[in-house]
């Protein structure tokens, strides 16, 4: 029998590649799920049919969901008490009206059509994400009133750009994240769940927001060298600078989890390069990695299958930022000269 397209597709992991066994649901190297684009299908199809009025309708594509998904995870679970709730519901109402949902838009005349797309353009809300704009301009305006609108603006977007690196991953990955929620004085984070995702692919995505940062950073230092205005070079080097703080590898930092994918000679690794990279660029904050990385030599969290692509991402990216630190003038966060 021939290999249909679909079968195909379903032969490597459409995150890392890596070829998959007959029937697996989840990337045993990478623990992505192997349907994660058709079950965010269904999922919105389900949502869409929930608010349209036609529950029944949403249980059963909820239903189709549930075999794409492994019996034991959180997911599985979430859809079975979701089918639950939905059978409930459609017990106690009874028959479903999808019509009388909008009979109160009639009452409005010839603006009715209009009111009705309006209540059901949630999308619109989704795009809104309450919870990120709030904190975001919050974070905006704090920043701007201690260092003036266009520094405060700049650097609020630059953190922005370091955790949108940290949702894009983990979205092209196939899993569940939020958009960030920002946190004056204390930046800010992503929330995102994995299915017993690998130290590597948690590395990777703990990496994507300080190179993101780089990409960022690099920007200013682009345009402070074409306009030679000091405050693209403060902001460049804050940037890059917070960044390589952030891959510190203690408490909540971006560092500490890509360092559970770092075996001891990765480890050693990052210290040499640190090391070099403060002699190099003149910047404490190297010593600063290599002192807490020093000390994750001694923890017992080393991987049973350490990662030679974390370990290279991760110097990879100190360097860069290192590159950005050196050839733009700054005196460290915060500096305008």
């Amino acid at each position: 029998m021939a290999t249909t397209p679909i079968e195909l597709a379903l032969q490597k992991c459409a995150a890392c590649a890596n070829p998959l066994p007959p029937g697996a649901l989840v990337c045993p190297l990478c623990h992505t799920l192997v349907h994660a684009a058709n079950l965010e299908q269904l999922a919105a199809g389900a949502r869409q049919l929930e608010t349209e009025g036609r529950i029944s309708d949403a249980r059963q594509v909820w239903i189709h969901a549930l075999p794409l998904l492994p019996a034991e995870s959180e997911q599985a679970k979430w859809t079975k008490n979701k089918i639950a709730a939905l059978h409930t519901e459609i017990a106690n109402v009874g028959t479903t009206k999808p019509s009388s949902a909008n009979d109160w838009a009639k009452k409005f005349g010839p603006l009715a059509p209009l009111l009705v797309l309006i209540s059901k353009a949630k999308f619109l809300l989704a795009l809104l994400k309450f919870n990120f704009l709030f904190s975001f301009l919050s974070f905006i305006w704090i920043y701007c009133v201690l260092f003036g609108w266009k520094f405060g603006l700049g650097f609020a977007v630059l953190i922005l750009i370091h955790e949108m690196g940290h949702y894009i991953d983990v979205r092209l990955r196939g899993l569940p994240a939020e958009l960030p929620i920002f946190v004056p004085f204390f930046g800010a984070y992503v929330r995102w769940r994995g299915l017993n995702v690998s130290k590597q692919t948690s590395a990777y995505v703990s990496l994507a927001g300080p190179l993101a940062g780089f990409v960022g950073s690099a920007a200013c230092c682009f345009i402070y060298f074409q306009t030679r205005d000091p405050l693209w070079a403060a902001l460049a080097h804050t940037g890059a600078w917070l960044n390589v703080l952030n891959l510190i590898p203690v408490f909540m930092l971006d560092g500490a989890s890509a360092m559970d994918a770092l075996a001891l000679w990765g480890r050693i690794g990052v210290i040499t390069t640190s090391v070099a990279l403060w002699a190099l660029v003149g910047d404490g904050v190297f010593i600063l990695v290599a002192a807490g990385t020093g000390y994750r030599l001694f923890t017992k969290d080393r991987p049973k299958e350490p990662s030679f692509g974390a370990t290279a991402y991760f110097i990879a990216v100190l360097c860069l930022l290192a590159l950005v630190l050196k050839i733009t003038p700054g005196q460290g966060a915060f500096s305008t000269h």
